[in-house]
């Protein structure tokens, strides 16, 4: 028998959001700040920028991708567990990149590091914010994924700072201890049922014997014999070729295009405004709208972004870039995870949220990578941005195909 809780003046759910927006804000503004990282390793290990571009690849491929393993493990050990392993193999990994003596070595700490805890703790966090609400799924999921955009605004401008005033080693150590700390002790938050607790999703009053009722939606089988899971897997995997080049690669574009250091690593904390903009604004705009038309409204308007990316050429035409891209892109990593969840349900959020984030790790470890190597040999990113500008078009109009599949039963359709 499942004890009652009386009603927290503060809904529990809001607490949850703090902890999935800090290990997010640790997590990702951690592996965003590897762009104020590339010219230092570059110089210190002689490596050419695509071989550099790598290790983003590679951490990207492993935080998306591992949601195929951490998901199903979120859903039989709680997100509290694997969030709190997630942020410690963080914070280890750029410790251990601080003492790499080739880039081999620094593929290995930060990409498994990084990669690791970043795989081990995203999907989950994401996901037991999905069973706490309902009406404010879109908003609350912005709010958690915030974490993402306010991580990118802070964290690569606080790198940039330690690199110069201690070296890229010691800002590597300082940014280990800070995730591993920070994120590992919000993760002590974390909870993934509200029924759990005696409540019911968005505060409402429990109903009688919830905690005997079996959550709503689709086993992981089930869904993935759907076309729309099949729609919205492909169309993640292509938009994911070009979505996170500016991360990599914008820092890089700019020097090349006269702009100051400090100026092109403050491109960064633009996308991060944009991004933080975009989850907080677009998440509950969303969910008045509806929240998979939006979905594919983001994919044409990212296209449309890139556009202005190709043909930028001073710090202004590549801010104004960044704060666009980072509004839509911060609104599509917020509306996706509850776009699942209105499809499927609640049943396995974790494993299917796991499954379908594989298609985002192929995109990153391709994209960004193929990019690198692509300057490497024609010295100009224009027809990785323009690949990337197709790659959105493409996305929107496959994720199109499924929009009028049904939603599962006892799940509200958007």
């Amino acid at each position: 028998m499942t004890p009652t809780v009386p009603q927290a003046r503060i809904f529990y759910g809001w607490f949850v959001v703090a902890a999935a927006f800090t290990v997010m804000f640790v997590g990702f503004g951690s592996a965003y700040t590897f762009s104020a990282f590339v010219d230092s390793l570059q110089q210190d290990f002689g490596a050419s920028r695509g071989s550099v571009s790598l290790v983003f690849s590679l951490a990207g491929f492993l935080y998306f991708g591992l949601g195929v393993v951490s998901g199903p493990l979120a859903d039989r050990w709680g997100s509290r567990r694997m969030a709190i392993a997630g942020m410690i193999l963080v914070g280890l990994g750029l410790a251990l990149a601080s003492v790499a003596r080739t880039i081999t070595e620094v593929y290995a700490a930060y990409g498994l590091g990084v990669g690791l805890g970043v795989g081990f703790s995203y999907v989950p966090a994401v996901a037991a914010v999905q069973r706490w609400f309902v009406r404010r799924r879109g908003f609350a999921s912005g709010l958690a994924v915030s974490g993402i955009g306010v991580g990118t605004l802070v964290l690569p401008a606080l790198a940039v700072q330690l690199v110069e005033a201690l070296g890229w080693r010691e800002a590597y150590l300082v940014l280990g201890a800070l995730a591993a700390l920070l994120g590992a002790g919000m993760s002590l938050l974390f909870a993934d049922d509200p029924r759990h607790r005696g409540l019911a999703p968005d505060g409402d009053p429990p109903k009688p014997d919830a905690h005997r009722e079996r959550p709503l939606g689709m086993t992981l089988g089930e869904a993935m014999r759907t076309r729309q899971f099949v729609c919205l897997y492909a169309a993640c995997l292509i938009c994911s070729f070009g979505i996170f080049m500016p991360f990599v690669h914008l820092v890089p574009f700019a020097l090349d295009h006269g702009v100051e250091r400090s100026a092109a690593a403050f491109l960064l904390g633009i996308i991060g405004i944009g991004s933080t903009a975009g989850r907080f604004l677009l998440g509950g705009l969303a969910d008045r709208l509806g929240r998979y038309s939006f979905l594919l409204a983001l994919f044409v308007g990212m296209a449309l972004a890139l556009t202005i990316w190709a043909f930028a050429t001073g710090f202004w035409s590549l801010a104004l870039f960044s704060f666009v891209y980072g509004v839509l892109y911060g609104g599509w990593v917020a509306i996706l995870p509850s776009v699942v969840m209105d499809c499927f349900g609640g049943r396995s959020i974790s494993s299917i949220m796991g499954i379908l984030f594989t298609s985002v790790a192929f995109g990153t470890l391709i994209g960004p990578s193929a990019a690198g190597f692509a300057f490497d040999l024609s010295h100009s990113y224009t027809l990785p941005i323009l690949t990337g500008v197709a790659a959105n078009l493409v996305a929107g109009f496959i994720a199109a195909l499924a929009r009028k599949n049904p939603s599962p039963a006892g799940e509200p359709a958007r």
